[in-house]
């Protein structure tokens, strides 16, 4: 009997041996996320870089928010390098210097140049990625500006047209003076790659200010909307706050990169593929709110350079997108998707504000 019970007392002491041992290991394993779950809050990681020839702040929220973040940056560095239209090992630059032979491209340029040719298609050559050459005649590339003349626009403008880009499968083929430049849609497009990183490490609320491009992912960690400020394109101030979860938001305008002539005439960065000049009809800035933020970055550009009138029906065509125009005149024009989301600063309650439906 003594026998009986001596055993029977040592199995019980193997079980719960055993029990505790099993909950050592997953505790060690679970812990961090456990940890998270019954605080409240999950921790705070912010990273600070300089890549795509811009300031990029990234903050998230998670388990494990650092290590997302340094992934992230790995990201649009490997992107940037590809991309580059002056980085000599870049695919752009091999492409821009081909002379016409074809050039094999990594997964992630075939990728981004097929959006960028579906989007020049779909807005009618209103985002044209090969319109580099003017670029860098106006010196916008350089930074040493001028006015060029108009033999030498209709001249360069020869060599603009993204229907002459062959896209077969990873080679890439340019004609002899062409060359392409994404930085339109790169910004966007980076973003996209670094939220989906963050996304995949469990990142379920996070601000991606890429040089201005914002990408959110979630909402704020207390469940709030994220509130940004929409610059003033008249000031340095902040014309109004705009509330939003889970999408992106590109805006693009006349006032971010200009030079001004010795005549007193001032010319932005955004060039109007059709003329070769600067765009100059009435549109101050636009704000594209909508899932992916390549998207947002090609349809800021080419509404910019439609227009009013042309970014208004090109909206009401597709009504897949939230947008706010601001024009020179000051008025504000705004999708109705937003209209409840977004709220005018005091000092500018007297501008115009309308909703497009």
């Amino acid at each position: 009997m003594n026998d009986q019970l001596k055993m029977s007392r040592q199995r019980i002491l193997y079980v719960v041996l055993t029990v505790l041992l099993v909950c050592g290991i997953l505790a060690c394993i679970f812990f961090p996320q456990l940890r998270s779950l019954f605080s409240g809050r999950q921790q705070e990681a912010q990273k600070n870089l300089f890549a795509m020839d811009t300031y990029i702040t990234m903050t998230a929220y998670g388990t494990e928010p650092e290590a997302a973040l340094e992934e992230a940056a790995r990201r649009l560095t490997e992107a940037e390098k590809l991309w580059s239209v002056t980085d000599p090992g870049s695919d752009i630059y091999a492409l821009n210097h081909s002379h016409g032979q074809g050039v094999t491209v990594s997964e992630d340029t075939k990728d981004i140049l097929s959006f960028v040719l579906e989007m020049a298609e779909e807005t009618g050559g209103a985002l044209e990625p090969t319109i580099y050459p003017v670029l860098t005649a106006w010196g916008f590339t350089t930074e040493e500006n001028r006015v060029p003349n108009a033999s030498e626009i209709t001249s360069l403008l020869a060599y603009v047209g993204y229907d002459r880009v062959r896209l077969e499968g990873n080679t890439v083929t340019l004609e002899p003076g062409m060359m392409l430049d994404l930085g339109a849609v790169g910004k966007g497009y980076a973003g996209d790659l670094a939220a989906e990183i963050l996304r995949e490490r469990d990142i379920t609320s996070a601000l991606l200010d890429i040089g201005g491009n914002i990408q959110t992912i979630g909402s704020r960690p207390d469940g709030n909307p994220w509130r940004l400020g929409l610059r003033d394109p008249f000031s340095d101030g902040i014309l109004g706050v705009l509330e939003i979860s889970n999408m992106a938001v590109v805006t693009s305008g006349s006032y971010e990169r200009y030079f001004v002539a010795e005549d007193g005439t001032r010319y932005g960065h955004i060039i109007d593929p059709e003329t070769g000049y600067p765009v100059d009809n009435g549109l101050a800035a636009v704000t594209i709110v909508v899932d992916e933020g390549r998207v947002g970055d090609a349809l800021s550009t080419a509404l910019f350079v439609m227009g009013l009138e042309g970014a208004a029906e090109y909206w009401r065509q597709h009504q897949d997108f939230d947008m706010i125009l601001i024009t020179d005149e000051g008025a504000i024009y705004i999708t109705e998707g937003i209209a409840d989301a977004f709220s005018l600063n005091e000092e500018h309650g007297d501008m115009a504000l309308h909703v497009l439906q």
